[in-house]
């Protein structure tokens, strides 16, 4: 071959190659491609430049043709970018534009999301929403501060344990009360003896309890006595406590019924019902309601035994909630019992007191039972968990 045709040859072959490379270039910039415009706007660009990559789903689908800065203080930047027409079947108007890095420290580039099925499609030249960039900056700053308070964490740590270790060392040394607990086995041994007398005074003082408890309920069944304690509506103390709680729970009643219990009782000092049917309101709503919970709340006035008010106030609960449940559907553990005895400024009538239906709402937690004390002084106006649940207040 000559010298001519070699040459010839050469120039062809670079022709060819610098051909593919612009058709290359070119569809990667979508110069030779079908294309739309989008524009996205932001408060920051983060360091996004003309030429970037756009990416639709982590597949490159378009490039950042421009990006202009706003005409006055208060406006967004404008980034415009050319994208492949086949995005136009994903990309909605709801989709969002979002300023990415390539790694941690790597170039960014555009990524937009893929829209809602039942969203319009975009048109050449609309502008969808953006997301603010992620800054390195703001990252570095907060990483620093979560630094700075684990620094200071540690410190603290550290002073507590020297504390700690000051502490442990008075107590070895036999500084303190502690420390002569701790080495005195004379003391020990006398803290131990009166720990183990008082354990015992405490046993016996709840056997005494039990056996006035057995006493007092062989009294009720005895054939003599039994008519006292029916006279007053009642005859087994099993029944007061079957469902009594040991207090009010916090919150307010959704709905409240207050009666006097001279309306609905025959005596002072008895249990026994007289007027039922003004029970009828309360018993309806609880059976026609939703509730968490309801509580049977009976109280006297000042005048009187304060234990025998509290076992009073304790039947006449009873007997309300035994009237409730048996002519009113609903579930009867839901409903309880609470006998205040003596109750000062809450009651409606200051000598035979009143009784409540406090209606809770559901997720209210029912208070444990816990027992009460026969020493226990009455509650005043300003402590009375009554007068606090009270509210709203309905009369029959």
């Amino acid at each position: 071959m000559s010298r001519a045709a070699r040459l010839g040859a050469f120039i062809v072959a670079t022709l060819l190659i610098l051909a593919v490379g612009v058709f290359i270039i070119g569809s990667r910039e979508y110069i030779f491609g079908s294309t739309y415009q989008l524009k996205a706007q932001f408060d920051n660009v983060a360091g996004l430049a003309a030429g970037a990559d756009v990416q639709v789903g982590g597949v490159h689908s378009g490039t950042v043709r421009s990006i202009a800065l706003p005409h006055q203080p208060g406006e967004k930047v404008t980034v415009f970018m050319d994208l492949d027409k086949a995005t136009h079947e994903i990309i909605k108007q709801d989709s969002l534009a979002s300023i990415e890095t390539e790694g941690l420290l790597g170039n960014q580039y555009l990524a937009i999301s893929f829209g809602s099925a039942g969203q319009g499609e975009v048109r050449n030249g609309d502008t969808i929403a953006s997301l603010p960039p992620l800054q390195m900056s703001e990252l570095l700053k907060k990483t620093s501060g979560i630094l700075d308070s684990s620094q200071q964490a540690i410190q603290n740590a550290t002073l507590a344990t020297a504390h700690l270790n000051s502490v442990s060392a008075k107590i070895d040394s036999g500084q303190g009360t502690v420390g002569a607990l701790v080495n005195d086995k004379v003391m020990y041994n006398n803290l131990e003896q009166t720990t183990a007398a008082l354990h015992d005074t405490m046993l016996q003082a709840q056997t005494g309890v039990t056996d006035f408890q057995e006493n007092m309920e062989a009294l009720k069944h005895n054939f003599f006595l039994s008519g006292y304690f029916k006279k007053r509506g009642y005859e087994d103390s099993a029944g007061l406590a079957a469902n009594k709680i040991g207090g009010l729970p916090q919150g307010t009643p959704v709905k409240t019924f207050t009666y006097p219990a001279k309306q609905l009782f025959g005596g002072r000092d008895s249990a026994k019902l007289k007027d039922q049917k003004s029970l009828n309101a309360g018993g309806e709503f609880l059976a026609q309601n939703q509730f968490g919970f309801a509580v049977v709340v009976a109280s006297t006035g000042m005048e009187g035994d304060a234990q025998k008010d509290l076992v009073l106030t304790e039947a006449r609960a009873m007997v309300v909630r035994e009237y409730l449940v048996e002519n009113f559907g609903f579930d009867d553990s839901q409903l309880k019992t609470l006998g205040m005895g003596k109750q000062a400024g809450t009651n409606l009538d200051a000598d035979w007191g009143s009784i409540q239906i406090l209606i809770f709402p559901a997720g209210t937690q029912i208070p444990a039972d816990k027992p009460a004390s026969a020493s226990s002084s009455p509650k005043t106006q300003a402590d009375s968990p009554v007068q606090a649940a009270a509210a709203p207040t309905q009369r029959p």
